[in-house]
């Protein structure tokens, strides 16, 4: 049986994937929505990444969300303009469902500061 919180988490969730299937015509799954963050804290209006830059934005988006609970620091932009994380501090030893859900944490808490949901 979902506890409430369960049921809050689970409905946040799924106003984020709502409100990025309306830009993007599709249904994302994680990996599409951490692009999604990354797009928006990197900041410039451009339509085509590369692979690898696609890679770093979700890297960028991991970053900046887990940040919120002391796991990475902003310590400055590249020459591209981008950011730069450092790992401050260790995150948690867990199996691949327990990652997916502490990310799913960070990203709706993400959403509410950002007054996204």
């Amino acid at each position: 049986m979902n506890t409430e919180k369960e049921l809050s988490t689970k409905n946040k969730w799924f106003k984020i994937r709502e409100l990025i299937e309306r830009v993007f015509k599709k249904t994302p799954d994680l990996s599409a929505i951490l692009y999604v963050v990354g797009m928006r804290e990197l900041g410039k209006a451009q339509t085509k990444y590369s692979k690898e830059e696609k890679v770093r934005l979700m890297h960028i988006a991991t970053c900046r969300v887990l940040s919120t609970s002391g796991h990475y620091k902003l310590t400055g932009i590249d020459s591209n303009d981008w950011p730069v994380w450092e790992l401050v501090e260790k995150l948690p030893n867990q199996d691949l469902l327990e990652q997916e859900m502490y990310l799913r944490h960070h990203i709706i808490n993400y959403f509410e500061e950002e007054e996204l949901i």
